[in-house]
């Protein structure tokens, strides 16, 4: 008995040893086990660093260089310009392309940005969008978009359906247009994030021509099925 009380005494030694005085004063770092990460190999927002020849930690994009997803404008954002296809959009740009408004109210149908020859949709821009909502939309809404994802297994409810009245029948008074959501997309709305940062504003309206092309398909099938 006597061992075991002094095995417990030194352990409380060391352990009063190695934490007990953290936060004390001393010359060297206090020992350490878990750091926390409190000590990065990186550089901080607006610090020296002495791996640069003028110790800015802070670096200037290489002249010439633009973000990913945009081009330079010819023209200024009120003059129309700032639009690139596949880009993300321009502060300033209120078009109906860049924000799903005309004028006080969300718009319906797709723009003009995103039409081929003859104002139709393309196959291949359908295609896209199809992609882009299995990889962004199709865990909460399901690959069919009845909102069956996977989330929706996990407990997750009001994931929206797209087969819903409120997103498929135009007469709805609660009709969710084309430009709504685009909005929603950009923005997110109630347990949906915003994808705006991530999804360019041609995919997102890639996006929701997929979504009409699914409810398209439904309605054509629940029509020729015999009464």
């Amino acid at each position: 008995m006597r061992y075991v009380f002094l095995a417990y005494l030194f352990a409380a030694v060391i352990i009063v040893g190695l934490f007990g005085f953290r936060g004390h004063s001393f010359t060297e770092p206090p020992a350490e086990i878990f750091n926390d990460m409190d000590r990065q190999a990186r550089i901080d927002a607006q610090s020296e660093s002495d791996f640069f020849a003028d110790n800015l930690g802070s670096r200037y994009p290489v002249a010439g260089t633009v973000p990913v997803g945009f081009d330079i404008p010819h023209k200024t954002a009120s003059e129309g310009g700032g639009i690139a296809k596949f880009g993300f959009s321009f502060p300033g740009d209120m078009s109906y392309y860049n924000t799903g408004r005309i004028g006080d109210y969300w718009g319906e149908g797709m723009p003009e940005e995103v039409r081929g020859e003859g104002g139709a949709i393309s196959a291949e821009f359908i295609e896209r969008g199809r992609g882009r909502f299995n990889i962004s939309c199709a865990i909460c809404h399901g690959e069919s978009g009845n909102g069956l994802g996977v989330i929706a297994k996990y407990g997750l409810a009001n994931i929206a359906n797209f087969y819903a009245p409120q997103f498929s029948d135009p007469a709805n008074e609660l009709f969710r247009t084309d430009g709504d959501m685009f909005n929603t997309i950009t923005h997110g709305k109630g347990l949906m994030g915003s994808y705006g940062g991530t999804i360019t504003v041609d995919d997102r309206w890639a996006i929701i021509a997929y979504i009409r092309t699914l409810q398209a398909s439904a309605a054509a099938t629940a029509a020729a099925k015999p009464e």
